[in-house]
């Protein structure tokens, strides 16, 4: 366990030797979803895996503690405790989580992996609609009270900014995930994408059930970066 600024505990993991990998999972799952691609990528990188706050083992603390900011304040925990530069590995939520760190704290980062990601939306009707299926899904998962805050968009902070991110980027997506397949051709436009790689027959959660493609992606990736 680590200690953000604001003293929530934050359930931490720190594997293997070689080229820092930072992995942030997605909302409702924790770090235990990327064991199959830590196996894997452990043998010759250093990974770090970590909770979201509300997730796994880190703390749950009451509500209005889930905002973007608090959980990037926890990501810069996970790197102070890890290193610095990383690439920085997200899925869903938490690729949206390291494109955000990446414009705040660009010397942090030496590539993305932006796996089922999206940037947030422009529109503030589709960021409504948004918000209010999270509620809905937050209400039949029974989560923390909260909780959903955390994947929750209040403004087009990070999806204006993409054009303003350098760091080389790894694109994956499952090849029936249509709902990020759009999130994909803009990043494909707007930011500096090495590789764009399609897993057939895989949806969501490609990095769970595709753990082994994945990790040949993001090895080869990581390599065109040493």
């Amino acid at each position: 366990m680590i200690a953000s600024s604001d003293g929530v505990q934050i359930g931490f993991e720190l594997q293997g030797s070689g080229p820092l990998l930072v992995l942030t999972h997605g909302w409702v799952n924790d770090r235990s979803v990327w064991d199959p691609l830590v196996k894997n990528l452990s043998e010759d990188h250093t990974v770090a895996s970590w909770d979201l706050r509300g997730h796994g083992e880190s703390d749950s603390p009451p509500p209005g503690s889930y905002s973007r900011q608090h959980a990037l304040s926890d990501l810069r925990a996970v790197l102070d405790a890890s290193g610095r530069p990383a690439v920085l590995v997200g899925h869903s939520l938490g690729g949206y989580l390291s494109l955000a760190h990446a414009l705040d704290c660009p010397e942090d980062v030496s590539g993305l992996v932006l796996i089922a990601a999206g940037p947030g939306f422009r529109n503030a009707e589709a960021r409504e609609e948004w918000n209010d299926a999270v509620r809905a899904s937050a209400e039949k998962l029974d989560q923390s009270p909260g909780v959903e805050e955390i994947s929750m968009h209040v403004d087009s902070e990070v999806i204006d900014h993409l054009t303003n991110i350098s760091a080389s980027t790894l694109v994956i997506l499952g090849e029936r995930d249509k709902r990020f397949a759009a999130a994909a051709s803009l990043f494909s436009r707007d930011l500096n994408v090495h590789e764009s790689v399609v897993v057939p027959d895989q949806g969501h959660m490609v990095h769970l059930k595709a753990a082994d493609q994945c990790a040949d992606a993001i090895r080869s990736f990581v390599s065109s970066l040493l």
